[in-house]
């Protein structure tokens, strides 16, 4: 008989798929395995994270989720820029007493598309009436130079996971602090929106309900109605948060923060909650563990990691 109910694994999922919609426009750094079969979207969860090779199955259960979403907008102030495929994996920890914690991957949980800020720079600070910022309105018009990225990064663990909330609607799943980072040559390398002592937290809600299904598995992803292993799968659901505040930008422009005030004035920054919207559409999740963890107990967070790297092509 399985540790967790059908509704508490629905929940966890439901929960994660929000986490998707936080993924914001990026780009991954290091190549990713290619996994055999029913572990194929799982390729960053940290199953050899100390956390999740502690779990026993018994008092903790360990779990992969990966959610993606296809597409979606994120509106910080004035500016709204539109997300491309957006990818989060994450291994999570059921405790036996109904709360769980979340392990990202070493690299970060979130991997996604780069996403172009609309206007680029012009679009972002200009027209100014700071002299020196409307020097260089004039000097990008037409100029390769005037493109911006925006990548949404991590600055802390997620908290308040709330499993609950992942099978209802309009109701905090999770917390999740973050920053945006500001890409152009003309910004340097430190231009972010939000900061690891000021992020920008982040509470998605399940705006409908996904369509549910599920697969059971071998150990190595093989297909098998008897495998000791199972994956739900979630797919169709809108994510969204509308109650974020954003702090103003820090360090734009040759490292020392020359175009904080011109990018802060254009965007409408710092905003407060209720200003701003995050949605994600057409999110897919998927949740895998044993089927029975019990059955594995105390070694279930092991025996885990051992299918995990069989299935690794």
């Amino acid at each position: 008989m399985p540790l967790l109910t059908t509704r508490t694994r629905i929940a966890a999922v439901s929960a994660l798929t929000a986490l998707g919609a936080l993924a914001s426009p990026g780009t991954a750094t290091a190549a990713e395995p290619a996994l055999n079969g029913a572990w194929a979207p799982f390729t960053r969860c940290p199953v050899d994270a100390p956390a999740m090779l502690a779990a026993d199955g018994l008092d903790r259960t360990p779990q992969c989720v990966v959610s993606t979403s296809a597409r979606g907008s994120i509106k910080l102030g004035r500016t709204t820029v539109v997300t491309g495929k957006t990818n989060l994996q994450i291994g999570v920890v059921q405790n036996a007493d109904g709360t769980s914690s979340v392990v990202a991957p070493p690299s970060g949980a979130l991997v996604a598309d780069s996403a172009t800020v609309p206007g680029g720079l012009l679009g972002l600070m200009c027209p100014s009436d700071i002299p020196v910022i409307t020097g260089l309105c004039e000097t990008l018009e037409n100029s390769a130079l005037n493109r911006i990225t925006a990548t949404m990064e991590s600055v802390g663990a997620p908290y308040a996971f709330d499993q609950t909330a992942g099978v209802l609607t309009d109701l905090p799943i999770v917390a999740l602090p973050v920053r945006i980072h500001l890409e152009n040559p003309l910004l340097g390398s430190k231009c972010y929106i939000g900061s690891k002592s000021d992020p920008i937290l982040l509470r998605p809600e399940n705006r409908d309900y996904p369509a549910f299904g599920m697969d059971f598995f071998q150990g190595d992803g093989t297909p098998d109605e008897a495998g000791e292993m199972s994956r739900i799968n979630l797919t169709g659901a809108t994510q969204n948060d509308s109650t974020f505040a954003v702090p103003g930008a820090t360090g734009c422009g040759l490292n020392i923060g020359l175009i904080n005030a011109a990018v802060n004035a254009k965007t409408g920054l710092p905003s407060a909650s209720g200003n701003n919207s995050l949605t994600l559409d057409d999110t897919r999740t998927h949740l895998t563990g044993l089927n029975a963890p019990g059955t594995a107990a105390p070694e279930a967070g092991r025996v885990l990691a051992e299918n995990w790297h069989s299935a690794v092509r």
